[in-house]
């Protein structure tokens, strides 16, 4: 047996004992909600400019500053690793 289709099987394997309520094998990554406001105001940006470094269209984060919306999926992620090192993400980001 691959190495490839062992990383596979043993992750099927966890993803079904998971779905059946034990959740002692899994990896769990849970993300914090995010006022992005305050962490657009922390990082000193405009709409504009927030938008722009981090790939999120204005209409999206006006909605996600008002509360009409939240964030979700990766663009969680993105905001919780910006939160915690902004300078970091903007660096990887830079062409």
């Amino acid at each position: 047996m691959s190495n490839a289709f062992s990383s596979i099987k043993q992750g099927l394997e966890e993803a079904l004992e998971f779905s059946k309520g034990n959740a002692s094998k899994a990896v769990i990554h849970e993300f914090t909600a995010i006022d992005v406001k305050d962490l657009r105001a922390k990082v000193g940006m405009s709409q504009n400019e927030f938008a722009s470094a981090f790939g999120i269209s204005v209409a999206t984060l006006r909605h996600w500053e008002r509360g009409d919306r939240t964030p979700q999926g990766p663009a969680l992620v993105l905001l919780n690793v910006v939160a915690k090192e902004p300078q970091a993400v903007l660096r990887a980001l830079q062409s």
